[in-house]
């Protein structure tokens, strides 16, 4: 077998050496951040190469039970072939993936903001359920997940959230998030059960460490203090702690008002601020290499990306890869793997074609 060629086991192996001889370091946890992140990337490259490894160790007794069955003219062996073919292929799946999450900054965490679109209650309620839908995968993939800044609907749902999800690829999975979801179903705040189309947008940033160079001049900054609104208590009510920054030039616009004290949240707006401005970077440099390799289908805010049918028929199906399910309810409580995976795929064909 050549997969080592692919995967890359040598250069897998040094970084596990380098990660380890860090972690030496009797230094290492003065800095707990930087340390969990060191452990988690070391914990998830080394469960990569055992899986390759695993996975070549079963293929050769694959093999010697094939040849021995043949050699013995023995069919009574191709049950327990066929079974270690299928633990094969479906292990192969979640190698693929590992190999898949290669891109810069897909191993950090994510930045998932949500705004509901046009429609009132209808689309607030839409992005509620959305919120839940990507709080209960993350929660399925061990990550944790932070409340940056929730503004409640008028009703019922959320107008916009924001949510740090902490962990090894997140931003490397949610990236394919990225886009306006749409909802079609009998609306539950309608008293004549018609029928309702709704909208919700979703922006995934990753977050971007002190290590990368993001210039923001805070003299292009206004920074607003005002009351946090929702649960807390009496500080969050009578302390004006919650904050919002404008970057000006751009017009970007990031708050933030969980953590307890201003100077958290300003910590917090200023992390989501850097991410975003990185954000456009990229999508500057994306945009130019789209011009040089000619069109192909952006993945970009104003995107629509996914369909989500409750009513009359039940179907989610994702508008770039094709990729679709019948199963809603299994979609809103997180399940949604095989739609990252599949755009994943879809991803690395077009780097390949272009």
């Amino acid at each position: 077998m050549k997969w080592g060629i692919h995967f890359d086991v040598a250069r897998k192996e040094e970084k596990i050496a380098e990660l380890q001889y860090k972690m030496s370091a009797p230094n290492f946890w003065d800095n707990p951040d930087d340390a969990q992140k060191i452990t988690q990337e070391l914990n998830a490259i080394k469960s990569g190469v055992d899986t390759y490894k695993n996975i070549v160790a079963k293929y050769d007794d694959a093999q010697t039970l094939l040849e021995l069955a043949i050699e013995e003219d023995d069919p009574s062996q191709e049950a327990d072939i066929s079974a270690q073919i299928e633990v094969i292929k479906n292990e192969l799946e979640n190698l693929r993936l590992e190999i898949l999450l290669s891109e810069p900054y897909d191993a950090n965490n994510a930045i998932l903001t949500l705004h509901a679109g046009a429609g009132g209650t209808e689309a607030q309620d839409w992005t509620q359920m959305l919120l839940r839908m990507y709080v209960r995968w993350a929660e399925r993939h061990g990550f944790t997940v932070e409340t940056a800044d929730i503004l409640p609907g008028d009703e019922a749902g959320v107008k916009s959230v924001t949510l740090f999800i902490k962990g090894h690829n997140a931003y490397g999975f949610l990236k394919s998030e990225k886009g306006i979801h749409r909802l079609v179903r009998i609306s539950p705040f309608d008293s004549n059960a018609r029928r309702h189309t709704s909208f919700s947008a979703c922006d995934i940033m990753p977050e971007i460490d002190d290590a990368v160079e993001v210039d923001i001049n805070m003299a292009d900054v206004r920074v607003d203090t005002y009351r946090a609104s929702g649960a807390g208590g009496q500080h969050i009510n009578k302390t004006s702690s919650a904050v919002r920054m404008t970057h000006i030039p751009t017009g970007i616009v990031v708050q933030c008002q969980n953590e307890r004290s201003q100077i958290q949240n300003r910590e917090q707006c200023l992390r989501m601020l850097r991410a975003k401005l990185f954000e456009i970077e990229l999508e500057k440099k994306e945009e130019e290499r789209n011009k040089l390799e000619g069109d192909r289908m952006k993945i970009e805010w104003g995107s629509q990306i996914r369909s989500y049918v409750f009513q009359p028929y039940t179907m989610v199906k994702d508008l770039r890869t094709n990729e679709e399910t019948g199963n809603v309810q299994a979609v809103m409580d997180g399940e949604i793997d095989n739609f990252i995976r599949a755009f994943l795929a879809w991803r690395a064909n077009l780097e390949i074609r272009n």
